[in-house]
């Protein structure tokens, strides 16, 4: 691999490895009783040029009701979630709590002050009413005194921008899709796809070529050297796809996920230009 890479790996990695340690009893400078949360947003990718999306505030919950809700973060900040790929985040909450388990986190957007872009024109994504409530997640997070627990929320842009109306007169609303995983329980894959002008798109896929296959992230090839990086999965065996419009696709079955470990796949080269 090239050396940018293999510095995004090592980046990614450690930060993973570090999330592990701290997870495991490597204690933070905290009041007592108290640790921290944070939540880090990224994005499989989508087939549009833009998708803008403003976060008004992040809440949690450590009751199993309505009454243990607390906000924890309000960035009221517009992110582009389309660039938030190849390992690369927001941070939207950065909270101390007291130490127990949050069974759930909600995540509240504009209902309308999104945006998505497609063919360069840009349009209203607005949230349908009844869901302005939020995004609700359950993540049983155990807070630990003195210790940082950091969650990733993947935002699914593709299936959450639904398109409405005719073709020639699209509209959009957002019904958010997201799945939250602890950092120091996960890993990532990475590699690079081979012609590099293809642009392609690169899935990292469960139970492939069965009833039961399901894509768990999603992101483009860098448009200028190739590399890419699936971050946030799970421990376990993925295949990994990768194709782009006049290419044949190339699937690698059999990919392991390692915690706290970016497993490289090496280059994965598309089939003949068609």
């Amino acid at each position: 691999m090239i050396e940018s890479l293999k510095s995004l790996k090592r980046v990614v990695a450690g930060i993973a490895a570090l999330s592990l340690i701290l997870i495991t009893g490597c204690s933070l400078n905290s009041d007592p009783g108290v640790g921290t949360l944070q939540v880090k947003l990224h994005d499989n990718a989508a087939d549009y040029e833009e998708v803008n999306i403003l976060v008004e505030r992040v809440d949690v919950n450590n009751t199993s009701g309505d009454d243990g809700w607390q906000t924890i973060s309000e960035p009221n900040e517009t992110y582009n979630i389309l660039e938030l790929i190849n390992g690369q985040f927001e941070l939207i909450a950065n909270a101390q709590l007291e130490a127990g388990i949050y069974e759930q986190i909600r995540l509240v957007v504009s209902r309308d002050q999104n945006t998505v872009v497609k063919d360069g024109q840009s349009y209203g994504l607005f949230v349908p009413s009844g869901a302005e409530t939020g995004v609700k997640l359950n993540i049983n997070a155990e807070i630990e005194e003195g210790i940082q627990y950091v969650l990733l929320l993947d935002f699914d842009a593709e299936k959450s921008v639904v398109e409405t109306g005719a073709a020639d007169n699209p509209g959009f609303i957002l019904q958010p899709v997201i799945r939250a995983t602890p950092e120091a329980i996960s890993g990532n894959i990475g590699g690079t796809v081979s012609p590099v002008e293809a642009n392609a798109a690169v899935y990292a896929i469960t139970g492939f070529n069965t009833p039961e296959a399901d894509t768990l992230s999603t992101t483009y090839a860098d448009e200028v050297t190739g590399e890419f990086l699936l971050v946030g999965l799970e421990e376990g065996t993925y295949t990994v796809s990768a194709d782009a419009n006049s290419y044949g696709p190339v699937s690698v079955e059999n990919v392991e996920v390692t915690i706290g470990e970016t497993n490289d796949v090496g280059t994965i080269e598309l089939g003949t230009a068609q």
